[in-house]
């Protein structure tokens, strides 16, 4: 399947549901290096998006950061992962004044783990949703605006 063909489709190879955490190394926006993996107590929250600073990612990372109050209230720890560098999510971060961290994933490992459709340097909007490190809820065409009431929703089925 071509890369072009498993954007428009994401599904075919997506993380499924009932998975754990994918177990690969990645940086975050200060250089620390992690493993979402080793996280298995509560809730993870991770979502790709595309660019850091464009319109729809903005939207998105600040309708999280606006419910951050929410999240934490439930316990969920939360990522964004993009194919950007380290130093423009660090900017990201700061413009936006984000409260959690982004993850730095330019040669595209992250998101083929989670079965993310990458392309030409740019991520496919997704969200997936774990508890106590399994996969119970996964969003293959995330919402900008609404994601965090989406994955709020998603925890009041799911807790």
């Amino acid at each position: 399947m071509t890369q072009f063909a498993r954007w428009i489709s994401p599904d075919a190879h997506a993380l499924a549901l009932g998975s754990p955490l994918p177990d690969v190394e990645s940086t975050n926006e200060q250089g620390e290096r992690l493993n979402l993996s080793q996280r298995t107590d509560g809730w993870v929250l991770v979502y790709f998006y595309p660019r850091a600073g464009t319109p729809g990612c903005t939207a998105q990372a600040c309708s999280l950061r606006d419910a951050y109050g929410d999240l934490l209230g439930h316990g969920v720890s939360v990522f964004g992962v993009s194919l950007d560098s380290t130093a423009a999510l660090q900017q990201f971060r700061i413009t936006q004044a984000l409260p959690f961290h982004l993850l730095s994933d330019p040669r595209g490992e992250l998101a083929d783990a989670f079965g993310v459709p990458h392309a030409m340097g740019l991520a496919k909007r997704q969200a997936f949703l774990f508890k106590d490190g399994l996969l119970v809820w996964r969003d293959l065409h995330a919402s900008t605006e609404r994601q965090a009431d989406d994955v709020l929703a998603a925890i009041a089925r799911h807790g």
